[in-house]
């Protein structure tokens, strides 16, 4: 999961020593922080905070690690859900974002996230 998040946080190429953690985006206010997933995943503020909301009630209380898997989700849907040229955002179906967000807990408890 730290290399999808890593690659959604675009610090492939940062060389620095900081810990996931310390990353400026995980740590910005939640209105840059919403912008940054607006701007890279193209969700608007309803669904995120449907995904910020579904993690906190799953039981990620800390709030730069819910923002590690939301950042891990969005790029875990990002593939299925999305093609840039044909629309404005990412789009989940009636109860599709809360099918989503259970698959992508099975498909990673498997890995230990």
């Amino acid at each position: 999961m730290q290399r999808k998040v890593l690659n959604a946080l675009d610090l492939s190429q940062n060389k620095n020593k900081y810990t996931l953690l310390d990353n400026e985006y995980l740590n910005l206010p939640d209105q840059g922080f919403y912008r940054k997933c607006h701007q890279q995943f193209h969700i608007n503020r309803g669904v995120f905070n449907t995904i910020d909301n579904w993690f906190y009630e799953y039981g990620v209380i800390n709030v730069a690690y819910r923002r590690i898997y939301i950042l891990a989700f969005l790029e875990f849907v990002k593939e299925d859900n999305f093609v840039p040229d044909s629309q404005k955002f990412m789009k989940f179906g009636h109860g599709g974002l809360t099918m989503k967000l259970k698959e992508f807990i099975k498909v990673n408890n498997s890995h230990s996230i």
